[in-house]
């Protein structure tokens, strides 16, 4: 890779970090917006049940914040990237993070969202919500998760071949 097109690639990589920074403020601000502003709004005018009202909008924006955690990882590992950190250990450290916070926010959203909501007396139903993109995202976080530990151990048998030479 020539000089230029390596500073083309950290160019990048620092706009798409500012946008993924752009994107968790503005969706983290509308969702703290939705689910903790305006219940505590509703509560100052008189609403006799706030606390399940906060307990369920806040059950509600918990797969949210988790892909939201997601993308926040993704950008600082552009940032880490376009101020010259290795690929390996960066793309490593990303993949597992990532996949950390999709598995999350799916398993979240397809097993537990369901009963906690249905435990409270906010929803009805089943033990399982067939939520086809939690489930989704859920399959493709432990996917990015063990790539993660298959990029890290690829960095590591690198190093000790290198190590040889």
């Amino acid at each position: 890779m020539s000089q230029t097109d390596l500073a083309r690639f950290r160019r990048r990589c620092a706009q798409f970090r500012w946008l993924a920074v752009f994107m968790v403020v503005s969706v983290g601000a509308l969702l703290a917006l939705i689910h903790l502003v305006a219940p505590i709004m509703i509560w100052t005018r008189g609403s006799p049940d706030f606390g399940s009202r906060l307990v369920v909008s806040v059950i509600w924006a918990i797969p949210a914040a988790c892909y939201l955690f997601g993308v926040w990882s993704i950008g600082r590992a552009m940032g880490d990237l376009a101020r010259g950190r290795l690929f390996q250990p960066t793309v490593s450290d990303a993949l597992r993070r990532v996949g950390l916070a999709l598995g999350a926010g799916g398993v979240f959203s397809v097993f537990v969202m369901s009963n906690l909501l249905r435990v409270l007396g906010a929803a009805q139903g089943g033990y399982l919500h067939f939520d086809v993109p939690g489930m989704t995202l859920g399959m493709i976080g432990g996917a990015l998760f063990l790539l993660g530990g298959v990029v890290e151990q690829a960095g590591k048998v690198q190093a000790e071949l290198d190590e040889m030479i």
